[in-house]
C-alpha cells in the first residue's frame, strides 16, 4: 500500500496495514498516530471544559495546532523509513555510503520530531488533567499517558537508528523528552484520581 494513502484510510484499514508485516507503516508511524490521538483527547477535554476553565480555549487551540503538526508525520516517517531501507539494500550492492548516511539521517530526524510533539501533548494532557472539568480529567490523563508512551517509542527509534551514536545530541534530546513526558503523565494520573 502506498504511504500516500495512510491519511485517507479508515482506522481499521490503517491498523490492518500495520499488521500486514510490510516495511511501513511501522513503529514511527504508530507513535505519531498515538500523539495525534493524545492531542485529540486534550482538545476534546479543553472544549468540554470551557464553562469551568478559563484557559480551556487556549489549550484546545494548542492541542488542535499540535494535531495538525503531528498528523503528517504518520506518513513522513513511513516515507523516510522506506527510503532508508532502499538505500540499505542498495548499499549492499555498492551504492555510495554518503547517500546511505543521508537517508539514515532523514530517518532519524522524524522520530525526533515525533518525540518533541509527544512531550507537548503530554504537558497539555497534564494541564488538562489538573485544570479541566472534573468529568473529563481521566481522558486528559489518558492523553498524557499515550503521549508519554509515544515519546518513549520515538526515543527508542532515535536510539536504534544507524546514523545516531551515543553522543548524538538528538538522542539526548529524545531521551530527555521521554523523561519529561513520563513525568507529565505521572502528574496527570495523580491529578485525575
Amino acid at each position: 500500500m502506498a504511504t500516500d494513502d495512510y491519511l485517507d484510510l479508515r482506522l481499521s484499514d490503517f491498523l490492518e496495514s500495520l499488521a500486514e508485516g510490510g516495511r511501513a507503516p511501522g513503529g514511527g508511524s504508530a507513535a505519531a498516530f498515538t500523539v495525534a490521538l493524545a492531542a485529540g483527547l486534550v482538545a476534546m477535554v479543553a472544549r468540554s471544559s470551557r464553562g469551568s476553565w478559563k484557559e480551556a480555549s487556549a489549550v484546545g487551540a494548542q492541542a488542535t495546532s499540535l494535531l495538525r503538526r503531528i498528523v503528517p508525520l504518520v506518513r513522513t516517517d513511513a516515507d523516510a523509513w522506506e527510503d532508508a531501507l532502499e538505500e540499505l539494500r542498495a548499499a549492499a550492492e555498492g551504492v555510495r555510503a554518503d547517500v546511505l548516511e543521508q537517508k539514515l539521517e532523514g530517518a532519524a530526524a522524524i522520530p525526533v520530531l515525533i518525540a518533541e510533539a509527544a512531550v507537548d501533548a503530554a504537558l497539555l494532557g497534564q494541564l488538562a488533567a489538573e485544570r479541566g472539568d472534573g468529568s473529563y480529567r481521566a481522558d486528559a490523563a489518558v492523553a498524557a499517558v499515550l503521549a508519554a508512551a509515544a515519546a518513549e517509542a520515538a526515543a527508542h527509534l532515535v536510539e536504534v537508528n544507524l546514523a545516531v551514536r551515543e553522543d548524538d545530541p538528538r538522542l539526548a534530546q529524545a531521551r530527555a523528552g521521554a523523561e519529561a513526558a513520563a513525568g507529565a503523565a505521572a502528574r496527570a494520573l495523580d491529578a485525575a484520581r
